[in-house]
């Protein structure tokens, strides 16, 4: 009777935990710093897909990637590209306005531009460092870097 008791504790103690980590999402953080279009575009199709399967995303925008946060931005963050004639900032917006993704720029971009927030697409905010250095080590967060 004893061994059948330590048994079910086992298993119960097993599906609580298990449960406990099914209550919190995992996290994806997006950081992107790359020029090329089509890296920008897949980075945005993999965080789209990883909020289809569950994830709760958000993206920071570093360098010559930060310019698809423009509201002006250059041609290359807003041309459709195959295979679907999507463009970075096109997934991008479409993932804020469906998914409520947030999109930060790196603290030192706007400064760097001689710009402020007036000239970001709506939604769109610098990071804070601070803020943004406690999501990379946040638990159940996963980084991926383009």
């Amino acid at each position: 009777m004893r061994i059948s008791k330590l048994i079910m504790t086992a298993i119960l103690s097993f599906s609580f935990a298990g449960s406990a980590q099914a209550d919190s999402p995992n996290k994806l953080l997006t950081i992107l710093t790359a020029p090329e279009p089509q890296t920008q575009l897949m980075a945005m199709v993999l965080t789209m897909n990883a909020i289809g399967a569950g994830a709760e995303a958000e993206v920071l925008l570093c360098g010559p990637a930060a310019d698809i946060a423009l509201t002006d931005a250059p041609e290359t963050a807003t041309a459709g590209q195959p295979p679907k004639n999507a463009s970075p900032q096109g997934l991008m917006k479409m993932m804020m306005e469906t998914s409520g993704l947030k999109v930060q720029v790196c603290a030192i971009y706007l400064p760097a531009k001689g710009a402020d927030t007036s000239v970001l697409i709506d939604g769109i905010k610098a990071a804070a460092p601070d803020a943004m250095g406690a999501a990379i080590v946040a638990s159940n967060t996963t980084v991926m870097s383009f």
